[in-house]
C-alpha cells in the first residue's frame, strides 16, 4: 500500500489457539519441565523413578530443632542417607487429618535383603510418636520404590492439638533396625501399612556395597479437613466380601508410566503390556465413592530358562494419599502365577473407623494408583525379556456422592474423580489440560514456576516466528 513518504506494513493477526493448540503446548512443555531436575521422561525406558515434575528440593535434619518445613499440596525430593534418621516440620491446625506419604528409590542394582526398607513417622512438639508404618522390599529382593504413609488424625488421645508436627523417615536395615536405633517410644497407633509378607521369610545374602549408596526420597503430604457434619464412626455394614472371577476378554495395549506423578490412567479393561527385570511401572485408577476397585496381574510364560523366583512380579495397590491398600508377590517358574489383590469394600468414609488395614485405606474416592515391578532375579534365571504382564482391571458398584467436608483439602481435587479422569481412564490420555497440568500441580510452586518460565519463551519465539512469516513486503 502506497503512503506519502512513509513505508506502510501490512500484519496478519493470528486467531487464539484452539484447544488442540493447547494441549499440544502442555505436552511440550512436561517433555521439557521433565527433562529438568526432579522428573524424567525416560524413566519408563532406563527403569528409573521418574519424580513429580517441579519437586522442590528438601534436606532433613538429625534433628527436630531445624527441621525444614514441609507444605501440604506440595512434592518434595530429598535424600536419605544410610543409618539416617531425618526430620522435617509440619504446621497443622487442630481438625486436620494429615497424610504423609514417602517414597524411598533406592539405585538400581542395589543389593537388598527382604526386610530393607523405610520407616515413616509422625511426631508431636513433645516426641510422642502420632503414627509409624514401614514399607520393605520383600521376598523379590529387588531394589524398587517403596512408600510408607505416616499420618495424624484428630479424634485421639494424642497428636490433637494445632501446631508444629514433625515427620521422622528412618533407613531400615537388615535384620529391622531403623537408621541408628529404633524408632522411638509412645505409639498413639501404629502403622499396618508395610509390604506384603509373602514368601518373605527369604532374607538374602545381606546388604552390598550399593546399599551405602543414599536412597532418593518423593514426599508429597496431604491434608483432609473434618466433616461439616458430625456423622457416624461405626465401621460400614457387611458387604459381598467374595473373590471377584478375574475379568476376562482380550488384553490391549498400555503402557504405564515411571512414577506416581506421571502415572498412566487405567480403567476397567485387560491390558498388556512389556516389562523388563528391575523395571516398576504405575497405573491410576479412578475410583468414585461407593465403587470398588479389584485387580490382578499375570507374568507370562518364559521361553527361556529353568528354575524359580520368589517373589517375581509384585502388585501393589495404593489409595489417593499413595497409602497401601494391598499387595501380593508370587513366585514364577517361568509359567507364571497370578498376582491377585485380595477383595475390597466399596469406598466410603466410613471405612476408616474398621479394624482391618486394607479396608481402613480405601477411606476416599479419588485416584487409586497400581503398582507392578518385576525383580531382578527375573534376569539371571530367565532372561532380561521382556516379559508379556496382563492386568485385568474391575471396578464395579454404584457410584454416589461424598461426604460434605468443612473445607477443601489439599491438594484441591485430590478426593475427587471427575469427567476427565473417566475419558482418560479409557482413553489412557497423558496430554491435554486437565490430566497434564495434574502431573505439574503435584510438584507445587517450583513446578508451576517452570511451567511458566518454558512455555513464556515457547510463546514468545513462536509469535515472533508467526510475526516473521506473515509480514508482508514494504512497499513504497
Amino acid at each position: 500500500m502506497r503512503g506519502r513518504g512513509r513505508t506502510v506494513w501490512w500484519w496478519r493477526v493470528r486467531r487464539p489457539a484452539g484447544p488442540a493448540t493447547r494441549a499440544a503446548v502442555v505436552t511440550a512443555v512436561l517433555c521439557a519441565v521433565a527433562a529438568l531436575p526432579g522428573g524424567t521422561a525416560a524413566g519408563v525406558q532406563d527403569g528409573t523413578y521418574a519424580f513429580a515434575p517441579g519437586a522442590l528440593a528438601v534436606s532433613g535434619t538429625g534433628s527436630m530443632s531445624d527441621a525444614a518445613r514441609l507444605e501440604p499440596g506440595r512434592t518434595y525430593r530429598s535424600s536419605l542417607p544410610r543409618n539416617g534418621r531425618l526430620y522435617y516440620r509440619l504446621d497443622l491446625p487442630a481438625t486436620a487429618t494429615a497424610y504423609v506419604p514417602v517414597t524411598a528409590v533406592p539405585p538400581a542394582r542395589t543389593t537388598v535383603t527382604a526386610t530393607d526398607g523405610i520407616r515413616v513417622s509422625v511426631r508431636d512438639a513433645h516426641g510422642s510418636t502420632c503414627s509409624y508404618a514401614s514399607a520393605r522390599f520383600g521376598a523379590g529382593l529387588s531394589p524398587r520404590p517403596v512408600t510408607a504413609l505416616g499420618r495424624r488424625e484428630p479424634g485421639g488421645t494424642q497428636c490433637q492439638e494445632a501446631g508444629t508436627y514433625y515427620v521422622l523417615v528412618e533407613r531400615v536395615e537388615t535384620g529391622g533396625a531403623a537408621g541408628s536405633g529404633a524408632a522411638g517410644s509412645g505409639t498413639a497407633s501404629q502403622g499396618t501399612e508395610g509390604q506384603g509378607t509373602e514368601g518373605q521369610g527369604t532374607a538374602g545374602s545381606g546388604s552390598g556395597s550399593g546399599s551405602a549408596q543414599g536412597w532418593d526420597l518423593e514426599i508429597a503430604p496431604v491434608t483432609e479437613p473434618r466433616l461439616a457434619r458430625a456423622g457416624s464412626t461405626s465401621a460400614p455394614g457387611t458387604w459381598d466380601s467374595a473373590s471377584p472371577e478375574p475379568l476376562p476378554g482380550t488384553a490391549r495395549r498400555r503402557s504405564g508410566g515411571a512414577g506416581f506423578a506421571l502415572a498412566r490412567p487405567l480403567g476397567q479393561g485387560v491390558w498388556r503390556t512389556g516389562m523388563t527385570p528391575g523395571q516398576t511401572l504405575f497405573y491410576k485408577v479412578p475410583v468414585d465413592w461407593g465403587r470398588r476397585l479389584n485387580a490382578v496381574a499375570e507374568l507370562g510364560p518364559s521361553a527361556q530358562g529353568r528354575g524359580y523366583v520368589g517373589g517375581a512380579l509384585n502388585l501393589s495397590l495404593y489409595n489417593p494419599v499413595r497409602g497401601l491398600v494391598d499387595d501380593a508377590s508370587p513366585g514364577y517358574t517361568g509359567t507364571g502365577k497370578p498376582a491377585a489383590l485380595g477383595p475390597l469394600p466399596p469406598v466410603e468414609y466410613t471405612n476408616r473407623y474398621t479394624v482391618l488395614s486394607a479396608q481402613s485405606a480405601v477411606r476416599f474416592a479419588g485416584d487409586y494408583y497400581l503398582v507392578v515391578h518385576l525383580s531382578e532375579q527375573l534376569a539371571r534365571t530367565f532372561g532380561t525379556g521382556p516379559f508379556t504382564v496382563t492386568l485385568r482391571v474391575r471396578v464395579d458398584g454404584q457410584a454416589h456422592g461424598g461426604p460434605s467436608y468443612a473445607g477443601r483439602p489439599v491438594p484441591g481435587g485430590v478426593f475427587t474423580v471427575t469427567d476427565e479422569d473417566r475419558e482418560a481412564a479409557v482413553t489412557g490420555s497423558t496430554g491435554g489440560g486437565g490430566t497434564a497440568m495434574k502431573a505439574l500441580a503435584v510438584g507445587g510452586i517450583g513446578g508451576g514456576t517452570a511451567l511458566l518460565l518454558v512455555l513464556g519463551g515457547w510463546t514468545v519465539a513462536a509469535r515472533r516466528a508467526q510475526t516473521r512469516a506473515s509480514a508482508q513486503k514494504p512497499t513504497a
